[in-house]
């Protein structure tokens, strides 16, 4: 059965999260999902489209600019009720060869679900080099990826205050933003790597991968390989989380995480010092999105903060 087409008996968070317990690899999981994924988006008003389609009764948001570049979003907030909090949600970096084209779909169901459970609004979006969004991924775009996202939901007149969560990547990107950003009131980070120089180690391989996994699109980009990977093995998560106190701080590691291990979660809590809520799902792997357990983390969070 595709993905999708047993909705709604299965919900899409059901399905991806009994998916994800298979192991199956991202080639055969990437089959399975990109081309439902690319036909979905492209037929209908997908809110990740790129195409805007306004909500009822809602100041709509299916669009931001970051340096000039346009990037998709998908926004969603309680209806009938007057401002609110709200939540940026960080997808983490693609995998697999042409995982960028399939970023963010699981992440605009969890938006959909947050104003449901938790009575809070919530934005995703699409970095630059991925899903509809345009240019080319470096690690200095997406930081200012994730500022213009906090610009553009903390300008909205029906928001209360931003708190911003992040998966793998996106949760060491949501770190830093929150110690370089007063107006982040809380963070939550989910198998966030502490540093990323192991990523960068063999600069070529890294550079190639990106290609392969199609955040870098345009031609002969980037035109400085050499500043471009070491942008990323200078980024300093450490350096930023001594900021993020007395600012509420959840840091969710799964104990059985094969690509960023367990020790990372651990590095980054000692960093942060005093306040910092630290949860290991046991057993959990490196995908949490897709665990009930780092979801149900997430919305419990998201219920007893107030910004």
């Amino acid at each position: 059965m595709l993905f999708g087409t047993d909705y709604p008996f299965l919900s899409h968070d059901q399905w991806l999260s009994a998916w994800a317990t298979l192991g199956c690899s991202d080639e055969i999981t990437e089959k399975v999902l990109l081309g439902n994924a690319r036909a979905s988006w492209a037929s209908g008003p997908n809110r990740m489209s790129g195409t805007p389609v306004p909500a009822r009764g809602e100041l709509s948001m299916e669009e931001f600019h970051s340096d000039g570049l346009r990037l998709a979003a998908h926004w969603r907030r309680p209806e009938r009720v007057g401002r609110v909090p709200a939540l940026v949600l960080v997808p983490g970096f693609p995998r697999g060869t042409g995982g960028a084209a399939m970023v963010g779909a699981t992440y605009a169901l969890l938006v959909d679900r947050i104003p449901r459970e938790t009575g809070w609004a919530a934005m995703t979006f699409t970095f630059r080099g991925t899903g509809a969004s345009e240019g080319d991924f470096s690690i200095e775009g997406w930081l200012a990826d994730v500022r213009a996202a906090i610009d553009a939901v903390g300008a909205r007149p029906d928001v209360t205050g931003v708190c911003i969560a992040g998966f793998r990547l996106g949760g060491t990107l949501a770190v830093v933003s929150a110690g370089n950003d007063e107006r982040v009131r809380g963070v939550a980070s989910f198998a966030a790597p502490a540093s990323l120089r192991e990523w960068v180690r063999d600069p070529a391989w890294f550079l190639e991968y990106a290609r392969r996994t199609g955040v870098l699109r345009t031609p002969g980009y980037p035109s400085d390989p050499v500043a471009w990977t070491r942008a990323i093995a200078t980024l300093d998560p450490l350096d930023a989380a001594a900021r993020i106190a007395p600012r509420p701080w959840m840091i969710v590691h799964g104990s059985d995480d094969d690509v960023v291990p367990v020790e990372n979660a651990h590095t980054l809590a000692e960093a942060a010092g005093d306040g910092c809520e630290l949860r290991i799902v046991e057993h959990g792997a490196h995908r949490l999105r897709h665990d009930p357990r780092a979801i149900a983390l997430l919305l419990g969070w998201l219920a007893r903060q107030s910004p």
